[in-house]
């Protein structure tokens, strides 16, 4: 017995996340990146972190070809950057509306996002029409700020830090 395509999206539009953008850099030295709510700690030892790309991004097969990217994880003002990422508009100008840098790494990194991990590839599973990536953390930046977040088809915001 098979789940329906729309019965998952809904029962998934109940699970609250963080959002992300994944970024690398590509063959051509030129910058690529993708916003990613399928993302998510593995290991506390050694450090490890999973992203799901989807294999028709161009995103994605920069990043298995370069084997190392950044999760900059947005904060709470960041819808814009999350909506510019997400599709539509070229890796061009994406990129041109939110200040990086180059990470330690060489995946761009976001300056103004609540926290960056820069990791390497250490594992790929394709699942259905996506990728599985495990990366191995080399280097972390934390900022102050709130989340944001993704639940019922919108955005949202932490409403009390308890």
């Amino acid at each position: 017995m098979s789940v329906e395509a729309m019965q998952f999206k809904n029962a998934l539009k109940l699970w609250a996340s963080g959002v992300t953008v994944v970024t690398t850099q590509g063959r051509d030295n030129q910058p690529r990146g993708m916003t990613a709510t399928a993302f998510s700690s593995v290991s506390v030892e050694p450090p490890q972190v999973l992203v799901c790309l989807n294999q028709a991004t161009d995103t994605g097969a920069a990043l298995l070809e370069s084997r190392r990217f950044a999760v900059n994880i947005l904060n709470s003002a960041q819808e814009d950057v999350s909506n510019q990422f997400a599709g539509g508009t070229t890796q061009e100008q994406r990129f041109a509306s939110v200040a990086w840098q180059m990470g330690e790494n060489g995946a761009p990194v976001f300056s103004e996002c609540l926290a960056v991990l820069e990791c390497r590839v250490v594992q790929q599973v394709q699942a259905g029409s996506h990728w599985v990536i495990i990366g191995e953390v080399d280097n972390v930046v934390c900022r102050e700020g709130d989340p944001l977040l993704y639940y019922a088809s919108g955005y949202r915001k932490v409403a009390d830090r308890g």
